[in-house]
């Protein structure tokens, strides 16, 4: 089963509703798809034994090929190309944004041409390694690089079909969070009871079920804010399946890098209770 965690905001507590589930389980695989901003490796302390590059594939014009006639830029959806025709005897021009190319292959694809070939460039490192015998896996992207979501197909590219897979998504509701649980078996949405964060929710929820994937919510700071998040849930027919409170010990322990099972061992079993209502769903 692949499970994500997800949330419409940050600041939730995803990574840590993401971290202890995995941490309750058994024969378990944790992938870190916020690629951004990794942090579930804070808690998490894995050894990494093996790193490698990631590349996405972008276009290189043949200028002696190409008769700039902008077919590439008609056809790019993400605008990575400028073309200017030649005109009155003078040479055209083209300019290609490498930073914004998707490498969905089309430019290339629709050259009449063949004056564009697809060269590799780089964006990140995936690194992978075990917490005793869990398989942990995240993805960094570069600095400066704005494309997260080939680097996510990258990490999610490691998935291990025979373990239950436990994914940190991005926050948020844009490309990356959508490159990162498409195809999950289930999603948990992590929520605050606050106007934001009803807000976020409210937007999460249009996108997974756009998207298909069943889900469920989890509110974390729950005695905090107002009852308009359980309002919400209960109108919408979307079942609460944990509910975490507001402590002082709870935050401690995140500040020194420290999982809730470090504050009670009462968590887990609640993590493993989590998870036994995610299968009973499932299996409805």
């Amino acid at each position: 089963m692949i499970i994500s965690v997800a949330s419409g905001k940050g600041g939730t507590g995803k990574t840590t509703i993401a971290v202890n589930l995995a941490l309750s389980l058994q024969n378990v695989q944790f992938l870190d798809c916020d690629v951004e901003e990794p942090n579930a490796h804070i808690f998490l302390k894995p050894v990494i034994d093996k790193k490698e590059k990631a590349f996405i594939l972008v276009p290189e014009v043949d200028l002696e090929k190409c008769n700039y006639c902008g077919k590439c830029g008609q056809v790019c959806a993400f605008n990575a190309f400028a073309v200017l025709p030649a005109q009155n005897d003078k040479a055209g021009s083209i300019l290609v944004f490498s930073d914004l190319c998707h490498g969905c292959g089309s430019c290339a694809y629709f050259c009449e041409q063949q004056a564009i070939k697809e060269v590799k460039h780089e964006i990140g490192l995936v690194e992978s390694g075990y917490v005793d015998s869990m398989h942990f896996v995240h993805g960094k992207l570069n600095i400066g690089k704005a494309m997260a979501p080939p680097l996510i197909r990258h990490v999610r590219g490691l998935i291990d079909s025979s373990k239950t897979v436990i994914i940190d998504a991005p926050p948020g509701t844009s490309c990356p969070v959508v490159s990162a649980v498409q195809a999950s078996d289930f999603c948990l949405l992590v929520t605050e009871p606050t106007p934001f964060g009803l807000n976020d929710l409210v937007l999460a929820v249009e996108v997974l079920r756009k998207l298909k994937v069943p889900f469920g919510v989890v509110i974390n700071r729950a005695d905090l804010g107002d009852n308009k998040t359980e309002e919400y849930c209960a109108a919408e027919k979307i079942p609460i399946l944990m509910r975490i409170g507001f402590k002082r010990e709870i935050a401690v322990a995140y500040s020194q890098g420290k999982v809730l099972a470090d504050v009670s061992p009462e968590y887990k079993k609640e993590f493993i209770d989590l998870f036994d209502k995610i299968k009973k769903i499932k299996q409805n």
